[in-house]
């Protein structure tokens, strides 16, 4: 009934199989990758006709992760996986990004590939599993795919790189200081075609030594998918590249001038409205068949590709005059809101972006249900674009798949320099908001989020910069690397190299290939180039702020930590809650309790904070002998007076104790409510406290020292 191929290879610490034949038969490609336990399911279909007028190449791709596959029921009221998490939606960009460029240039069928977590073995990543998958599918679909991609992820611990990390190693670079990097590359036989990454201050060569590490032990897992798809692969679909070289013709012959000049205008917007004319002076002058021609766009872009590409590599040249190193103009401002806790514009050239930092507690924390566990992030970055950021009228609604992944490359960037959360107790969340955009908003992100934060009081180990490089390769094998690209250059460009970091090393890099060939000396001097634009970020950042301020804002809360022994957290939060619950309300303090007894009290308030510290540490501390405390009378017997002096202790003052004077009855000098000095003079056989005053100065609370006696005094002497 089934007619099975499956395939495996030992790689790294693992097993890996590819098995296709006996789920999902419908589906023009269906595999299941297994490493380890962790199994994931990719299923390819696509359309066997393009859709009349199709001008883009419409692929999808989804990801989703199942918690049975970990043994788990969804939490919720409905208990059912509901809206892809941030983790889904980046891992179906993780494996958008590669394949893409690999279809045949041409094809506009639309593409569907849904990738399903199965299993999941809490060791081995899905995201890499599920990026072989698909490559594996889509290899056997029979789609024009000029593939197979493999994929790895590579770790950095004590100087040497690791394939394959465990989940657990990955989970929190923060709290794995051994682990210093979490490094994601895909690519063919060949080439690289995409990375992501975060680390901790690595150099441009051992970030290199990285990717080369990666493309270097994938290579057995692009030779497994070869092997099974020989044994497995669908005849290919029957397709041929359109050749629209005469209308590329006519539409050159039309409008090159007017494009040309187009492309020399400096200003974004006009540049845009000219583009947009000599767009329509060109279909002004084609015939109704032309104009219905499904080619007409891409004709259209090769022609704009062709005058922005030709003209920086063969003149150094770029859209809006510079060369091919230097740095849009920067203006780096911070504190411009009055009510945030820190706030930044960073503005480069007609990139702007405007971020605000807000300081909470651990109430504020993030709870982020995994598929590998529950988990808690204290550091929350989003990323915002809106429409008017580019000059349109579009979509505006929640934040969709680019804003995610723009948000996380940022949050990736800047968690390598936050301080350890027992050193900073607080809960940070940064939003950015596009203001304007015209090239590489998510490094505008990073480094506003670095000036934001420090504005906050936040103190960095650094201050971080981003710069996006580009690329422009030419058939004839010449090139050129962009330093700070513009929109359009990410485009009509080959190559999205986005590198963040500090002035001691990489915390960050991305890149997105377009085109096969990219060469290790390419990405060498893309990085060096990118070096040199982040330390020119840097200097102009610098102009603003250095470091994190040392005051906070007067809107900020203030937390005092304190650590009590575990056995007392019961006493501080009291029966259903009713001793936290008193302490809040009287102090105006928030408080939070750790399963550790760490203690985080917070307000605005520092009086607030002291009341609050003060009650938890009357119920939780120890009363000392010898020492004096301030009390308060609240009962008063024949033989002394009971006092409150300790939280909720009382003691007894004898009689005796109350005054060197002789008492019939203590209500002769005390009343009930009455403040008084007490000494703790010791505990009686049964733990009874016992205290006293007539040695303690009540006026001052200082303790009185009785004279020594004359006759002792003259033996002395």
């Amino acid at each position: 009934m089934f007619n099975v191929t499956k395939k495996s290879i030992q790689w790294g610490q693992e097993t890996l199989t590819l098995e296709t034949g006996k789920i999902a038969r419908q589906a023009d490609g269906s595999v299941v990758a297994t490493l380890g336990e962790t199994s994931v399911m990719a299923n390819v279909t696509f359309a066997k006709e393009a859709k009349p007028g199709q001008d883009f190449f419409p692929l999808t791709v989804h990801y989703q992760e199942k918690t049975y596959a970990a043994g788990k029921i969804p939490g919720g009221f409905f208990k059912r996986e509901g809206r892809p998490s941030e983790k889904e939606t980046l891992t179906s960009r993780l494996i958008d990004r590669p394949i893409r460029p690999l279809f045949v240039d041409g094809f506009k069928n639309e593409v569907l590939i849904i990738c399903t977590v199965l299993s999941h073995d809490l060791v081995n990543d899905p995201d890499i599993v599920a990026m072989i998958a698909a490559s594996a599918a889509l290899t056997i679909s029979g789609v024009p795919f000029m593939g197979p991609i493999g994929a790895a992820r590579v770790g950095f611990s004590n100087g040497a790189y690791v394939l394959n990390p465990e989940v657990a190693d990955m989970d929190n670079l923060r709290a794995n200081p051994e682990q210093r990097l979490d490094l994601v590359v895909a690519g063919t036989k060949d080439a690289v075609m995409m990375v992501e990454s975060e680390a901790y201050e690595l150099s441009e060569a051992e970030m290199l030594g990285a990717v080369k590490f990666g493309h270097e032990q994938m290579q057995p897992v692009i030779d497994l998918i070869i092997d099974f798809a020989e044994d497995a692969a669908k005849e290919p679909f029957d397709f041929t590249p359109p050749d629209y070289s005469d209308l590329y013709a006519k539409v050159k012959a039309a409008g090159e001038a007017q494009m040309r000049a187009a492309f020399a205008i400096l200003d974004k917007q006009a540049r845009t409205n000219a583009i947009s004319a000599a767009v329509a002076a060109i279909k002004a002058s084609l015939s109704e068949d032309d104009l219905a021609d499904a080619n007409l766009g891409s004709a259209i872009k090769k022609l704009e590709s062709s005058i922005l590409r030709g003209d920086v590599v063969t003149a150094g040249r770029r859209i809006d005059g510079r060369d091919t190193r230097t740095v849009r103009p920067i203006v780096s401002e911070v504190g411009i809101l009055p009510r945030t806790h820190g706030s930044a514009l960073f503005t480069r050239g007609e990139t702007q972006g405007l971020v605000v930092t807000t300081l909470g507690t651990g109430e504020d924390e993030q709870i982020i249900d995994a598929l590998h566990g529950n988990f808690r992030s204290n550091f929350l970055l989003h990323y915002n674009f809106p429409p008017y950021s580019v000059g349109e009228v579009g979509r505006f609604g929640p934040p969709g798949r680019r804003e995610i992944g723009h948000g996380k490359l940022a949050w990736r960037a800047l968690q390598a320099v936050l301080p350890a959360p027992t050193d900073f107790p607080y809960t940070i969340r940064v939003v950015s908001e596009i203001t304007e955009s015209n090239g590489s908003s998510s490094m505008a992100t990073v480094c506003g989020s670095s000036l934001s934060m420090m504005d906050a009081g936040v103190p960095l180990k650094a201050p971080v910069a981003g710069v996006a490089m580009g690329l422009i390769l030419e058939e004839d094998g010449k090139w050129a690397v962009l330093t700070d690209i513009l929109g359009d250059e990410d485009h009509l460009g080959d190559m999205d190299f986005k590198v963040a970091g500090t002035a001691n090393g990489i915390t960050s890099l991305q890149m997105d290939i377009k085109v096969a060939g990219i060469t290790p000396a390419i990405m060498e001097q893309a990085l060096a180039q990118a070096k040199d634009g982040r330390m020119h970020i840097l200097g102009e950042m610098a102009k603003a702020l250095t470091e994190g301020r040392s005051e906070f804002s007067a809107h900020a809360p203030r937390i005092e930590t304190m650590t009590i022994p575990t056995d007392k957290i019961r006493e501080v939060i009291g029966s259903g809650g009713k001793v936290i619950r008193e302490i809040v309300e009287v102090s105006g303090a928030k408080v939070d309790i750790n399963d550790d007894g760490v203690i985080k009290i917070a307000s605005a308030n520092a009086d607030s904070i002291k009341k609050a510290y003060d009650m938890i540490y009357s119920i939780v501390a120890e009363p000392e002998e010898g020492k004096i405390y301030t009390g308060k009378v609240v009962k008063l017997v024949d033989f002394g007076a009971f006092v409150n002096f300790f939280g909720k202790r009382d003691g007894l003052v004898h009689v005796s104790q109350i005054t060197n004077k002789r008492l019939n009855h203590p209500n002769e000098i005390l009343k009930e409510g009455q403040e008084v000095k007490v000494k703790l003079l010791g505990f009686d056989d049964r733990g009874k406290v016992r205290l006293g005053m007539k040695m303690v100065d009540q006026e001052t609370g200082a303790e009185i020292v009785p004279e020594k006696k004359e006759k002792e005094g003259a033996e002395e002497a």
